[in-house]
């Protein structure tokens, strides 16, 4: 057996192919595969069976080509492989379901003496994981590999071919037969799972329709955010969905979006499957041999690959290394693909984000020189791959550790609800450990300063400690907000804006400010929930002390009308530029200030909840926050 790889530049196969090579060979199977268009694959096809009419020739459309050592993209790649002691057949088939055109075209393929079965499918349509079953329900025996045609991610045309058949739906193939040929066949997969767990709660086949309890465009732009919506199949590619079968993790590959929400996948799904997001292990394939051993593929004379289109886009350092290893072996060809075909103990499997790979020898006796080899990819790592397994490491230690946590917390009862980011975990815990030193201080300050009276000193620990105060009570509002029911009580608003003045009296005077309090009524009770009320009217205080100029006052204003009131604090700040974005997380115009933008964030979350209008008026003179509180129902 021998493979020659030519790749066809400008369409000029005369001057790329040396036909004479071929014109004694008996078994010769031509393998091609396109990055171009339909037209300029179909005029390659058809010009090679004119040269070699008695070739077989099957092929696919790509996301990107291999030939020998280079990963090549929006090129053609043809593959030619003769055979001294092997027949090559060829067929296709267009009707009948998933299933029926695997069953159909393993019928038409498989001979008492067949090796191995290369098979290319159409990348948009075909239920891979039912076509397969169709092929292995003919028989077990033989090795099956190929894989789902791809269009250079516009998920819009993919095409296969037999002879000069082409085909955009359907499925085509060739079997080796042979007594002697022989056949190994590797995969690598490297992807690892990220993420808590999630449930398919309503799936056909390959269809998701909901996952959660969710739509599934629903459930992607939670998860992976609602900026990728606009590209999503092609961002999706490096986040499939893993499923467990027999104890191996599986990826399913996004091929298609629905106008109603649900999503088609490369394979099935079942109702109950557990599934989470996936990511490239980069670690994995840093650290790992390329080739487990070597002595496997001595005498190997052709290794074609068929990989997926998801690693040559989310690695394409480390896949130019891990298709040339094979390379310096013996000849090597394939393409990238919606999903890969792989065979392991006798079970076909559609594999997605999958590197596969089929050794082929006729000789026992054909050994390879290799005197290389042993080397990991690692070994000559780039920079950007050793922040790509460093960044790995972190997600996949990170995920670990989520998972510990979870575990636990279910072993503890605790509801589902409640099984958030790590993150928050730990803020929670350091929040109720922040309550017990912060409560002993205060009391102190007061018990010294009621022996001794006041002091400089001690004045500015409490001007801090009272900062500390309202971020923790910030936090300890966002850590609990979800998992504790905050009652409404009656509450006079008016006597508590005081107390609230009178709690940040000192902070104020730091800086040369008074709070004037403007109001005409002498009580104003409100049916409110307290917790709320001293998130709203705390974090505006401390805002206006953070942000008004030196020596200026700060003017709180409550105003009664017939069916709302008004709280209006109002200071001599900084003309603020972006009042819609003042109230995102995280956002602040004035960044020598410090602080993490929060606060503001919590109240308008908070006046949503209750519908309470928020008005900002501000210039170079001042800066007005209005509240309005409705009363109707009070």
């Amino acid at each position: 057996m021998k493979t020659t790889n030519y790749t066809i530049k400008d369409n000029l196969l005369n001057n790329s192919i040396d036909f004479e090579l071929y014109k004694n060979e008996k078994n010769i199977l031509i393998q091609v595969f396109s990055g171009k268009n339909e037209n300029d694959f179909k005029s390659t096809i058809d010009y090679l069976l004119e040269k070699l009419p008695n070739a077989i020739c099957i092929g696919s459309s790509t996301d990107g080509e291999i030939n020998e050592h280079k990963v090549q993209t929006n090129s053609i790649v043809v593959s030619i492989s003769t055979f001294k002691n092997t027949l090559v057949k060829s067929s296709y088939v267009k009707k009948g379901t998933s299933f029926e055109k695997g069953e159909k075209l393993a019928k038409d393929l498989i001979t008492n003496n067949t090796k191995l079965l290369i098979l290319f499918t159409d990348g948009l349509q075909m239920n891979a994981d039912a076509f397969l079953e169709g092929v292995s329900s003919i028989s077990k025996d033989v090795i099956v590999c190929g894989g789902m045609a791809a269009d250079n991610a516009s998920f819009s045309n993919t095409y296969i071919s037999c002879e000069k058949e082409i085909l955009k739906y359907g499925a085509v193939g060739v079997s080796l037969n042979s007594d002697i040929l022989l056949v190994k066949n590797d995969y690598r997969f490297n992807w690892s799972s990220i993420g808590v767990e999630h449930k398919i709660t309503k799936v056909q086949n390959n269809r998701i329709y909901e996952i959660n309890g969710m739509k599934t465009i629903d459930f992607y732009k939670k998860y992976l955010g609602e900026n990728i919506v606009d590209n999503l199949i092609e961002n999706a590619i490096s986040f499939p969905l893993l499923v467990k079968r027999d104890k191996i993790l599986i990826a399913r590959g996004l091929i298609k979006i629905y106008d109603d929400g649900s999503f088609q996948y490369t394979g099935n799904f079942k109702v109950s499957d557990t599934v989470q997001f996936g990511f490239a292990n980069t670690e994995t394939i840093l650290k790992d041999p390329i080739i487990e051993s070597l002595d496997n593929y001595l005498n190997t004379q052709s290794f074609f690959i068929y990989s997926c289109m998801a690693r040559r886009r989310y690695i394409p350092d480390l896949i130019q290394k891990e298709n040339s290893a094979f390379a310096k072996i013996t000849n090597t060809v394939g393409f990238f693909t919606h999903g890969e075909f792989y065979t392991n103990k006798k079970k076909v499997e559609l594999l997605n984000q999958a590197f596969t790979v089929v050794a082929l020898t006729e000789d026992e006796n054909h050994h390879n020189k290799i005197d290389f080899l042993s080397e990991k990819i690692a070994n000559k790592a780039s920079n950007y791959s050793e922040t790509m397994q460093i960044l790995t490491h972190l997600m996949d230690q990170s995920s670990k550790d989520y998972d510990v946590q979870s575990k636990n917390l279910e072993s503890e009862k605790f509801t589902s609800e409640i099984l958030v980011a790590s993150q928050k975990i730990f803020l929670r815990h350091a929040v109720h450990e922040t309550n017990t030193p912060i409560s002993v201080i205060m009391s102190n300050i007061e018990l010294y300063e009621m022996e001794h009276g006041k002091n400089h000193y001690l004045s500015n620990i409490e001007v801090a400690l009272k900062n500390i105060f309202n971020i923790y009570d910030d936090l300890s509002y966002l850590v609990k907000k979800d998992q504790v029911s905050y009652p409404c009580k009656n509450i006079d608003v008016i006597d508590y804006i005081r107390s609230r003045i009178d709690f940040f009296r000192l902070p104020a005077l730091q800086i040369g400010s008074k709070f004037i309090f403007h109001t005409q009524e002498k009580s104003l009770n409100y049916n409110f929930n307290e917790t709320k009320l001293q998130r709203i009217i705390d974090n505006n205080l401390t805002n206006a002390i953070k942000y008004t100029a030196e020596n200026s006052n700060i003017y709180i204003t409550m105003i009664r009308t017939n069916n709302q009131f008004t709280i209006d604090i109002s200071s001599c700040s900084q003309y603020i530029q972006y009042p819609k974005k003042i109230f995102k997380e995280y956002y602040r115009e004035e960044s020598t200030q410090q602080g993490f933008g929060l606060g503001l964030s919590l109240v308008k979350r908070i006046c949503d909840e209750e519908n309470i209008r928020i008005a900002i008026d501000s210039n170079e003179y001042y800066t007005s926050f209005k509240y309005i509180f409705p009363m109707e129902e009070q």
